[in-house]
């Protein structure tokens, strides 16, 4: 079994001692994505909204990096730190999932990192 370590700077960068993603064969695993600016390292807004579009195209920049898209997503968890955000939150997940939908979680938690609203992780498969 081999590992490769995924890394773009279209995404921001690790916070902490983990990769944006790992692949391993045909598999790959996202780190879980919040709404900073990739450029600045800095959350995009205070805006719910802002935030969770930011996330989704942080995750999709690195699945680009990983060698996927969208389309290639098995399974998305979503953690929100107000559940009352859900149907705004799915708004704007289907604008990225709409034909392809993978099967999913979303659960509250109470804070994430650097006082985001939104953190989405994410499992894809790998097409050779």
């Amino acid at each position: 079994m081999s590992f490769q370590f995924i890394h773009t700077d279209d995404a921001p960068a690790a916070i902490g001692p983990y990769s944006q993603a790992v692949r391993s064969d045909f598999l790959v695993f996202l780190s879980g994505q919040i709404g900073l600016d990739p450029k600045t390292g800095e959350m995009v807004s205070e805006d719910f909204s802002a935030q969770a579009d930011q996330t989704l195209k942080n995750l999709l920049a690195v699945l680009q990096a990983a060698g996927c898209q969208a389309s290639h997503v098995l399974s998305v968890d979503v953690y929100l730190t107000d559940m009352t955000q859900f149907p705004l939150f799915n708004e704007i997940y289907g604008r990225y999932f709409s034909a392809h939908k993978p099967a999913r979680a979303v659960v509250e938690v109470s804070r994430l990192p650097k006082g985001a609203q939104v953190e989405i992780k994410c499992v894809a498969r790998h097409h050779e």
